[in-house]
């Protein structure tokens, strides 16, 4: 058995070795300085880099996000660190508007290399404008690249060539992740952008997820397995570009899909996967595409309300015997 270290360990060293290796990378972001970052993800990066290249900056979103694109547009690396996706909202102005469109309304004369990166989703019970997803919201964005991580070794490998993409990137993360273990080698790796990973190898049906959810996929796996129907797990990995190659291929050997999906129905990740499947792939489905989402509605904060919300092991075992139809 290999190292084994926490996802934000791995997020660390990740970010401490391309800051190494390339003098241009920098980070900024609310508390990641002297305060070790809101989650620890940046611990000891103030003092191995010091003040110039691990800024703290005041509770503005906006101002520090268009302060990383301008250091993007002018040659240097910029990773942005928000303390939730929820608080970018105020900096999406800087994020679609100059950080997506840099390249073309450039004419391809600046691009923007930079990675926004920080918890998306719910996290317990922080109410409804602390608990939302938005993967769906960026890669519904020209010129944006996402990635929605779950596993420490993918986490550290993508966030690597997040760094060294020439693209603007929204890189989500999960809070309640954070402590999460697994094997990271040490030696030098990348993994690329834009390829999904099967997780379990499976012949009955295709469970595909991203982010915590492949947690709750990965527990309706093992679960279906002991009732006889044998499930593959797809994470995703990267939202935009979407690897629906890999999907297709599964579904062609199993002739089902669920899609588990923390993003809200409508117009989400589930969606336009059920669109892709339905045009590669219509003749191989023996059961409609099923989605399971959150709910929905704003997440309501009562404990009881968070569980009825997200999506769980048990309304992916429900959706999937109903497209086996059992």
């Amino acid at each position: 058995m290999g190292r084994v270290i926490t996802l934000r360990q791995a997020l660390g060293e990740a970010m401490s070795e391309e800051m190494r290796r390339d003098p241009d990378v920098f980070l900024m972001g609310e508390e990641v300085a002297q305060y070790n970052g809101a989650y620890k993800v940046s611990k000891g990066m103030l003092d191995e880099f010091g003040p110039e290249r691990v800024i703290d900056t005041p509770i503005a979103e906006l101002g520090f996000a268009g302060i990383g694109v301008g250091a993007a547009m002018n040659g240097l690396r910029p990773i942005v660190e928000f303390m939730t996706w929820n608080f970018a909202i105020l900096a999406f102005d800087q994020i679609v508007n100059n950080a997506a469109k840099t390249l073309s309304q450039s004419a391809g004369q600046f691009n923007c290399p930079i990675v926004f990166r920080g918890p998306s989703g719910s996290a317990g019970q922080l109410a409804q404008q602390h608990s939302q997803t938005f993967e769906s919201w960026m890669a519904n964005t020209p010129g944006l690249k996402v990635i929605s991580i779950t596993d420490p070794k993918d986490a550290k490998g993508l966030l690597k060539s997040a760094i060294r993409d020439d693209d603007p990137i929204c890189f989500m993360e999960s809070e309640q992740l954070y402590g999460l273990k697994g094997e990271v080698p040490e030696e030098e790796y990348l993994t690329p952008i834009g390829k999904a990973a099967i997780r379990r190898e499976g012949t009955d049906v295709t469970l595909v997820s991203f982010n915590k959810m492949m947690e709750v996929t990965k527990a309706a796996a093992e679960e279906l397995a002991k009732d006889g129907i044998s499930a593959e797990v797809i994470d995703l990995r990267t939202i935009r570009p979407l690897d629906h190659e890999t999907i297709v291929n599964s579904v062609k050997k199993t002739n089902r899909l669920v899609v588990i999906d923390e993003c809200w129905p409508f117009a989400g990740v589930s969606a336009e996967i059920a669109y892709e499947i339905q045009k590669y792939a219509f003749d191989y489905l023996d059961a409609p595409v099923t989605r399971v989402n959150s709910a929905d509605t704003s997440l309501p904060y009562a404990a009881p309300f968070v569980d009825e919300y997200l999506p769980t092991p048990t309304k992916v075992i429900q959706a999937v015997k109903a497209v086996m139809y059992r």
